[in-house]
């Protein structure tokens, strides 16, 4: 079966696959203080309880991602991030939309995720989705002053 979600922009979004791992692994730095390596990535889009989901042009230029782990019952966001040149422009919304079309054919009921406490626009996303804070995490997120940013730990249910 393909997976095959529409985006903005002329982009589409389908599964990652694993030479995604070094353009996953820069859009990602571009977003966070500490990105992850790309190695980590490769682990990711090898494992089948971790799908990816990537929105690309027809060549396969990645502007933008999501990464989640299913768990039994339960799936997790880990990461999801837009580079920087197609942010605000609905392709967060879009990929979220397309792991949660996917993840209605998992056993996954609800899913949860962390968020800088910080970051508002990520806030707005998820909140824009139906995720409503659960608890927080003081401390969780390093930032690049020395500092420590709240983490916030939010959840909704999925179908």
């Amino acid at each position: 079966m393909i997976k095959l979600w529409m985006a903005p922009g002329g982009l589409h979004i389908e599964p990652g696959q694993t030479k995604d791992a070094s353009d996953l692994a820069a859009i990602h730095a571009k977003g966070f203080y500490r990105g992850w390596p790309s190695a980590e990535f490769a682990s990711f889009l090898s494992e089948r309880d971790t799908p990816v989901y990537v929105a690309c042009d027809a060549k396969r230029r990645i502007a933008g991602f999501a990464l989640v782990r299913i768990a039994a019952d339960e799936a997790e966001l880990l990461t999801i991030a837009v580079d920087p040149k197609w942010r605000g422009k609905g392709l967060g919304e879009a990929l979220m939309k397309a792991a949660f079309a996917d993840l209605l054919m998992s056993p996954a009921k609800r899913m949860f995720l962390e968020v800088s406490e910080e970051n508002t626009a990520a806030i707005k996303l998820y909140e824009r989705q139906g995720f409503k804070q659960i608890s927080s995490r003081k401390g969780y997120y390093p930032k690049a002053d020395g500092t420590a940013a709240t983490a916030l730990v939010m959840a909704v249910d999925l179908g």
